[in-house]
């Protein structure tokens, strides 16, 4: 008999802590003999409608229960006649991913010092050590919309509206999310995202905080850390926050859901005081440790609820 269930998708936003939690899916699936699917492809997130197709196919005749892991935007399988997979994902404050991706690309991670070399080869020098200032305040267009519109596409789809900041996008990214995602998760509360995991999919993730916790892994996921960050100036990191208005309002809305999810499952959110934000963002989530209205709702039937959807 198959876990339920058996078909699911983690289509991971880049620079959120994917690098880390393949890792540990790699331990996780000899563990638990599940089949973990994962792709060679890693700067292509934009299909065609015959790349959807085929990438579906591909992912629905896989063994099960299977997981599968990528850096794509969100795939409809039911549009092409498929069954539509239990999604996951994890996304963090939008400006901390955009610098971790701006050095990451120059400079790569500890895991070896010339792998960024491997990865931008053609990057001129000038374009490697370009200041961050720089970029952003002369609107660069590696610092500019629309490459500043990154994590809500993985939620939106493959329409080409997606790729458009606004509000079509930030909504239908919305709707996805309450449809078609069990999980999303923030990366600045990771540990309370594997407890999550490991209560609603026992088959793959079971054991998965004691092994993210272990020494030697710690040791091994310290290697994935970006080097050579530095901080850009209070004018810049504001000027940020400006183009990355729907990044900032699909992040707090991920984040309330996250933290509701957390209460009704009876984790306590550790609070830090919240960074000053610009006033164009929505009201802060929800940061208290009052009871939600429907806490007498059953725990397993609301997961089953989930699954269906």
């Amino acid at each position: 008999v198959l876990p339920f269930p058996s078909q699911v998708v983690y289509n991971r936003v880049g620079k959120c802590g994917s690098r880390t939690v393949v890792l540990l899916l790699r331990i996780l699936s000899e563990k638990h003999g599940f089949n973990l699917v994962t792709s060679d492809i890693h700067n292509k997130t934009r299909l065609t409608k015959n790349e959807q197709m085929e990438l579906i196919k591909n992912i629905s005749t896989a063994e099960q229960p299977y997981l599968f892991t990528r850096h794509v935007h969100f795939l409809n399988f039911s549009r092409f006649g498929g069954d539509q997979p239990v999604y996951i994902n994890i996304i963090r404050d939008p400006v901390n991913r955009f610098l971790s991706n701006y050095f990451f690309r120059r400079f790569g991670d500890w895991r070896g010092e010339q792998n960024h070399m491997i990865r931008t080869p053609s990057m001129r020098q000038e374009e490697r050590y370009l200041d961050i200032n720089v970029c952003i305040l002369e609107n660069y267009p590696e610092c500019s919309n629309p490459r500043l519109f990154y994590i809500i596409p993985y939620f939106c789809g493959q329409h080409p509206r997606c790729r458009e900041p606004g509000e079509w996008a930030l909504e239908r990214a919305k709707l996805n999310v309450n449809e078609n995602f069990l999980l999303v998760g923030i990366l600045e509360e990771l540990e309370d995202v594997l407890l999550l995991l490991e209560r609603f999919l026992p088959h793959y993730f079971k054991d998965v905080l004691s092994i993210y916790k272990n020494p030697e892994h710690r040791k091994l996921g310290n290697l994935t850390v970006t080097v050579k960050k530095t901080v850009p100036s209070p004018e810049a990191i504001q000027i940020l926050y400006q183009r990355m208005r729907y990044e900032y309002e699909f992040y707090y809305y991920v984040k309330e859901q996250f933290h509701l999810l957390k209460r009704k499952f009876g984790l306590k959110s550790h609070i830090r005081k919240p960074r000053p934000r610009p006033e164009f963002f929505i009201p802060s989530p929800l940061e208290t440790e009052e009871p939600i209205d429907d806490a007498e709702e059953d725990d397993e039937k609301w997961l089953e609820d989930i699954y269906k959807r």
